[in-house]
């Protein structure tokens, strides 16, 4: 008996994740759950360096300015509520101090520009196609720091918009490095702010228009978080308590389902190994001073100092 429907998902011929990668993630706060998964098992990853971006302009803006190395100024911040914030960025770039959030901004932007270059991965999770455009510029922010919403216009972005967007992207990218492997995905976090239809049509959007860039001949490829979790966790207790956000176990799920399509299978012996190491490292022992338990550290030791001989990016 089947109690569970399940997406036919096969694993990823070529171009697959291993230990020698480099992933960088970008986007809705479900990109930062699975980069806690791909840190967890000491993969090399870059994520958010701007923080949370929720919707695709604003993470193309991102890329623009890493790709053309843009220095921010004090034309790019603006003081509000006791901090000076980026409208580009999420509030936890801002500061107190203006030369601190200018210093931050353009340290993670050069970062960004260096990583671009040398990605194997880039995996892109799309929030929301609603957006917000600041009224005195006529342009649309990543984030609006609290700032007066009558000084906004929201906007559905339309299909074609989010498709030329991800068409930038690609672009953009490959021009510097041509080689990259480009993931797109739809965060499962139901947008219930913008109303329940209104969260329907944004993800509809995102979903069409990705399908219209997405091609694996040229290492563009799309991976169902979102129908993961609407047709395979159909249950709220999958869900965090405001029946809206994935939960542990939801995003354990789909890490998962991700790991059996895009990890190569050379990986699996070294995530076990890690996590072997993870979990010992977290044990606390009845008896700290018993040689059982010196002689289980000096193997979690031998272990961690053999995974360092084959992967100098993996430290614990």
């Amino acid at each position: 008996m089947e109690l569970q429907t399940r997406l036919s998902l096969q694993p990823q011929q070529h171009h697959q994740i291993d230990y020698h990668s480099k992933v960088g993630l970008f986007g809705s706060c479900f990109s930062e759950h699975m980069a806690e998964k791909f840190r967890y098992y000491k993969f090399l990853t870059f994520e958010n360096p701007f923080g949370i971006l929720f919707h695709p302009l604003a993470i193309e803006n991102l890329i623009v300015n890493a790709v053309n190395e843009k220095e921010y100024s004090e034309d790019d911040i603006f003081f509000h509520n006791e901090q000076w914030h980026c409208f580009e960025a999420h509030s936890k770039l801002s500061k107190p101090l203006k030369e601190d959030v200018l210093k931050e901004l353009n340290v993670q932007i050069k970062a960004t520009s260096t990583f671009l270059r040398e990605a194997s991965h880039i995996i892109i999770t799309l929030g929301t196609a609603w957006a917000y455009r600041l009224i005195e510029t006529d342009a649309f922010v990543a984030n609006c720091h609290k700032v007066p919403q009558k000084k906004f216009l929201k906007e559905l972005l339309p299909v074609d918009a989010v498709t030329e967007s991800l068409e930038a992207m690609v672009s953009l990218i490959k021009s510097v490095n041509p080689q990259v492997s480009m993931v797109f995905t739809v965060s499962p976090v139901r947008h219930i702010k913008d109303g329940f239809v209104e969260n329907t049509q944004s993800k509809s959007h995102l979903i069409s228009a990705i399908h219209q860039v997405v091609a694996p001949r040229e290492q563009l490829y799309y991976f169902p978080s979102y129908e993961i979790m609407l047709d395979e966790l159909r249950d709220y207790r999958f869900y965090k308590e405001d029946m809206l956000h994935p939960n542990a176990l939801a995003v354990h799920y789909i890490w998962e389902r991700f790991e059996k399509v895009w990890l190569s299978e050379d990986t699996n012996q070294i995530m076990h190994d890690v996590e072997h190491i993870q979990k010992g490292l977290k044990h606390r022992p009845f008896n700290y001073e018993s040689e059982a338990h010196q002689l289980f550290l000096q193997n979690l030791k031998d272990k961690q100092v053999h995974l360092q001989s084959l992967f100098s990016h993996i430290q614990f």
